[in-house]
């Protein structure tokens, strides 16, 4: 890090990428455009590593990102399982009283009784049957659907400086945002013998899918943050020609999950500060859960207990649930690198080579270049999740926001 002074990312992509279209109907290279995009960074001196930087994410100090949320409970037709979509609103009073029978008259959550959280995070409400009733309509404001990491939810702090950076910067009155929270987390119920993992992609399936029904005039773009950069990368790549978003963006993607797991357990921090932490969330969202989860006879619970490390839960819980022979075929199959070269919409990348949990050596260069449609930025520095820069702002919110204003342009080919 070059301190007091701002670095200029590395910009990596295809030699000839996509074209797209303007609302002027003119084209630009995917390359030109975001390159465009990319600002320098100018890194908190302070929190001059990796390390620091990551450390500094998990604090709330300074937290000025207010952003309100309805709570939306779907059901995944696929397999019956329930999960907690939080749209963003744009005002702050409590959720209406629900009319009588309007849940009935709603057969899109079908199913929800008995589950519905007693608690939320702070600044959500629920969604009354009524209001999820009604939701949809003709309009054709774009609209960005944010996959969180690692047992996090729409209440961390990273997803709210996005989407307080999107709505409030040029062009943000006019977007719509929501949340989808993996299954289990920011004090969702479940309704199956699961929770989530980095292969996982029904529920964003089952989300857009509903979303492109009740708004089909609606542009709908994504981003995804860690675990959820991987989950929605692997999203893009099954779903290919025919995934229906118009642009994503995947911030701090882990890409190739044996690799990250052995640098994590090769330095101390990372096997005892990284992933004892991560571990020790899953293990708290596992008794969160434990009700529903200790149905599984495949699991022994008191192993899952007994465990430290991230790979440790996965080996005895999540692979085990999810149909995988060991942990290292969950990581293996789960990489969403592969599925990188599937993907058929433009899609930024944005990386730090410091990131201590995403680390270097798993970012994919090559497959990057082999893709017209994505455009990677890495910086030296920034940590996992993190680029706070001097006098508070998070950098990562500026290439994203910054795209926000010609959000009408489309690939062409």
């Amino acid at each position: 890090m070059r301190l007091f002074n701002p670095t200029t990312p590395s910009l990596h992509h295809a030699t000839r990428t996509v074209s797209l279209r303007t609302h002027g109907n003119t084209t630009i290279p995917l390359s030109e455009f975001a390159t465009l995009l990319i600002p320098p960074y100018y890194a908190n001196h302070l929190l001059f590593n990796g390390h620091l930087q990551t450390a500094w994410t998990v604090t709330k100090f300074g937290d000025p990102f207010v952003v309100h949320y309805a709570r939306r409970h779907f059901v995944n037709p696929r397999d019956g399982g329930h999960f907690a979509v939080d749209i963003v609103t744009h005002d702050v009073s409590p959720a209406p009283e629900p009319t009588e029978g309007a849940e009935a008259e709603n057969p899109g959550i079908k199913g929800m009784e008995g589950i519905i959280e007693d608690q939320l995070p702070p600044r959500t409400r629920h969604m009354t049957p009524a209001e999820a009733a009604g939701l949809g309509g003709d309009d054709s404001r774009p609209m960005l659907i944010v996959l969180h990491g690692l047992s996090g939810g729409s209440h961390e702090v990273y997803p709210r400086a996005l989407l307080h950076g999107l709505l409030t910067g040029p062009g943000g009155d006019e977007w719509e945002a929501c949340v989808l929270n993996s299954r289990g987390c920011a004090m969702s119920k479940i309704s199956t013998k699961q929770l989530f993992n980095a292969r996982w992609t029904s529920d964003v399936r089952a989300a857009v899918e509903y979303l492109h029904k009740v708004f089909p005039n609606r542009p709908l773009y994504a981003v995804g943050f860690s675990l959820g950069a991987n989950i929605l990368t692997n999203y893009l790549g099954e779903e290919g020609e025919d995934c229906v978003l118009k642009a994503a963006v995947v911030i701090s993607n882990p890409w190739d999950l044996e690799l990250a797991r052995k640098a994590l357990v090769r330095t101390w921090i990372g096997r005892e500060v990284y992933s004892k932490v991560m571990g020790t969330n899953l293990r708290r969202l596992f008794e969160t859960h434990i009700e529903q989860l200790a149905q599984d006879d495949r699991i022994d619970i008191e192993a899952v207990r007994r465990g430290v490390y991230i790979h440790e839960f996965d080996r005895d819980f999540t692979a085990k649930v999810f149909g995988y022979p060991t942990v290292g075929s969950y990581y293996r199959d789960a990489g969403s690198v592969n599925n990188l070269l599937k993907v058929r919409v433009p899609l930024l990348v944005l990386h730090a080579k410091d990131d201590p949990i995403s680390v270097e050596e798993a970012v994919p260069y090559d497959e990057v270049m082999a893709n017209p449609h994505v455009f990677m930025a890495i910086t030296e520095d920034g940590g996992h999740l993190s680029w706070f820069e001097w006098g508070g702002g998070r950098w990562f919110v500026k290439p994203v926001c910054a795209s926000a204003p010609t959000q009408e342009l489309k690939a062409t080919n």
